[in-house]
């Protein structure tokens, strides 16, 4: 019984996950699905703003260990963070 106990105690998240940049963000936590649902529309406003593109959502149950995760190798990554690489001199 102690096994799904965690489980029950989860809240609700947005997840949003984009293609450009490729990116998945965690948005919450709400108390119940009706509050994630309210807010969600928020969040994608802000990252259309911000240029994001194919935005696609989940509201779901979870406990993000990390809010937002990139992937360092897409295009869209590289145009926009690359002046903060550091170059080890060899």
């Amino acid at each position: 019984m102690l096994g799904f106990m965690p489980r029950l105690r989860m809240n609700w998240w947005v997840e949003i996950i984009t293609t450009e940049p490729l990116c998945t963000y965690y948005f919450g936590p709400f108390a119940n699905f009706a509050e994630a649902e309210f807010a969600h529309s928020g969040y994608i406003e802000d990252l259309e703003f911000e240029g994001a593109q194919g935005i696609k959502f989940t509201i779901k149950r979870c406990q993000p260990k990390v809010l937002t995760i990139f992937d360092l190798e897409s295009e869209s990554f590289e145009a926009e963070y690359s002046h903060l690489k550091k170059t080890i001199p060899s």
